[in-house]
Parts: C-alpha cells; sequence; structure tokens
C-alpha cells in the first residue's frame, strides 16, 4: 500500500508539472506548446479513465511507468528539446517504448487466452512471440507515423544523425532499440506463463493484473 501510495503521489505531481506547464504557455502566449501540453496532460489521464469506465484494475506501477513515458517522450522530448540536446533521449525512450507495449501485447493476448468465452488456447511460446511482435509492429507504425509527419508537415520527429540527414539510421536504430525491449518482456512473459513464478517485475505486475480483475479470468473474488 506504502508503494502504490508514492506511485500515485509521483504521477499527481507530474501531472502538476504539466499544469503548470500549461499556465506558462498562456501566460508567455505559447499557443503551440499549451495545446501540446494539454494533449499530454489528457493522455496521462487514460489510464485512470480506462480503469474507471471499463472496470478495469491497471497496476499503479504499470500507470506510472506509461506516465513517465508519455511525459518524458512527449513534454521533455518534444516540447523541452531533450531529443536535440541530448543524443541518446531518443534511443533510451524507444527502448522504453518496447518495454511498454511488449507489455501491452502480452497483457492483451493473456487475457484472450484464459477467457473461456473466447475459447483460445495458445501455448506459452506463442504468447511471448505475440507480445514481442505486436510491441515490434506498433514501433513500426511509429516510425511510418514520424516519415508522415516529416514529410508532409515538415516536422522534425525523425532525428538526423551526423552524416545521414534522411534520418534513416535513427529510424533502424528506433527499431533495433524496441525489438530489444520487446524482446526482454516476452521473455519475461513467456517465462511468468510457463512456470507462474512471480520473481521479477513483469511477473509481479501481471500478478497484480489478473488478481485485480478476476472476473476477466473466471476468477471469484
Amino acid at each position: 500500500m506504502q508503494q502504490r501510495l508514492i506511485h500515485r503521489r509521483l504521477t499527481f505531481f507530474l501531472q502538476i508539472i504539466l499544469v503548470a506547464e500549461i499556465l506558462a504557455a498562456i501566460w508567455q502566449q505559447q499557443w503551440l506548446a499549451m495545446v501540446l501540453t494539454i494533449g499530454i496532460l489528457l493522455i496521462t489521464l487514460a489510464p485512470l479513465l480506462i480503469g474507471r469506465f471499463f472496470h478495469v484494475f491497471i497496476p499503479p506501477e504499470f500507470v506510472l511507468l506509461a506516465i513517465l513515458f508519455v511525459f518524458a517522450s512527449l513534454f521533455l522530448g518534444e516540447v523541452r528539446g531533450y531529443y536535440t540536446r541530448y543524443w541518446w533521449w531518443d534511443i533510451a525512450l524507444h527502448t522504453s517504448s518496447g518495454f511498454l507495449l511488449g507489455i501491452v501485447g502480452f497483457l492483451l493476448v493473456h487475457v484472450m487466452n484464459e477467457v473461456e468465452d473466447i475459447n483460445l488456447h495458445m501455448r506459452p511460446g506463442f504468447v511471448a512471440f505475440f507480445a514481442f511482435l505486436f510491441a515490434v509492429a506498433i514501433g513500426a507504425l511509429w516510425e511510418i507515423f514520424e516519415f508522415a509527419m516529416d514529410t508532409v508537415f515538415g516536422m522534425n520527429m525523425q532525428k538526423p544523425m551526423l552524416g545521414d540527414p534522411s534520418g534513416l539510421t535513427d529510424t533502424m536504430w528506433d527499431l533495433i532499440v524496441d525489438t530489444l525491449g520487446a524482446l526482454v518482456i516476452s521473455i519475461l512473459g513467456y517465462r511468468y506463463v510457463r512456470t507462474g513464478k512471480n520473481e521479477s517485475f513483469l511477473e509481479r505486475w501481471i500478478q497484480d493484473f489478473v488478481k485485480g480483475n478476476p472476473s476477466m479470468f473466471n476468477r471469484d473474488e
């Protein structure tokens, strides 16, 4: 309970920072930054809204991790320009996205595999493989989105590296680290499904998710 309280307070603190940034942008008449920050703030509220309207328990640790990722990638990265200040920021964020998307993909297929109404019985190896492919596919779609934004609207989402103004090197490294992050999560998820142990952080989160959503897994509360 103490850890969850800390997670909630950290989440609230990050949201307060975003609100302060919105007010500062209004004061300085930086309307684009204001709109972007409002959008980021709304995204950070998405886990709470999903849990409330769809009656799904999301472990606070995962909520905090997702909000930290949004804060670091969109606010610090795009609004505050960390992508251009620090060369490693983009790589670190894409590695994190591989972790997050791998978790989402694993939980998605794990729920389908456990719900009797869907009538799926997938082996642990396939569950892990699906989570891996899900994360890599979303990462690839994001790279297509970045290319489209740069081409159509003249943005700079694909960060050109030294000696490669086309942004191809940046795209390939993004996909590589996305893949590595997804691979780590897939391995941990496979071990959980096969052994049922909860030794790693992912396995503990999965166990919390299962216990918090008994109706999804046909378990009595």
